[in-house]
């Protein structure tokens, strides 16, 4: 019985991540992202600009050193310490959502730096750069809750 209750709190783990992840690109980066003075502007003002100037590529991953790409890192470390309490409460949990954290941070930085690679593994994630409308395509590892919200645009005519 134990086996069935963790396989099922690392699958809801997975799509409370990849949820958090649709919530968190649409409303922090996008939504108070696009203001100047928010310490979240470097998703837009520099992650987006460079990807729409070089075809989806965004040379910031080569290094790491750019502050966007440690922004992200930041972000994301936040948000595992945010969630720390949940290990208490079901250890499987918190480490599928680290795992998912780190898969988030290889897929997305790898889609940048080989954009090949993005536009046939995540090409919604390549869609949401490289589409009319960058206000679509929310989900980066998936486009799963694109699908489930309606927000999955198809298309890279610029």
């Amino acid at each position: 019985m134990n086996i069935i209750i963790n396989l099922f709190l690392i699958l809801f783990a997975y799509l409370y991540a990849t949820f958090l992840e649709w919530v968190v690109h649409k409303y922090v980066l996008h939504g108070i992202g696009k203001n100047k003075d928010s310490w979240f502007n470097f998703h837009w003002h520099s992650h987006h600009k460079k990807c729409r100037k070089n075809k989806n590529k965004d040379d910031s991953y080569e290094t790491f050193l750019a502050l966007s790409v440690r922004r992200e890192i930041l972000g994301l470390y936040a948000l595992l310490v945010f969630h720390l309490p949940v290990y208490f409460l079901s250890p499987y949990f918190f480490y599928t959502l680290i795992i998912c954290t780190i898969r988030y941070f290889y897929v997305h930085q790898k889609s940048h730096r080989n954009v090949e690679w993005g536009k046939k593994n995540i090409p919604w994630h390549y869609d949401h750069h490289m589409g009319k409308d960058q206000d679509a395509n929310w989900g980066v590892t998936t486009d799963i809750w694109d699908t489930i919200l309606k927000t999955r645009k198809k298309g890279t005519k610029v």
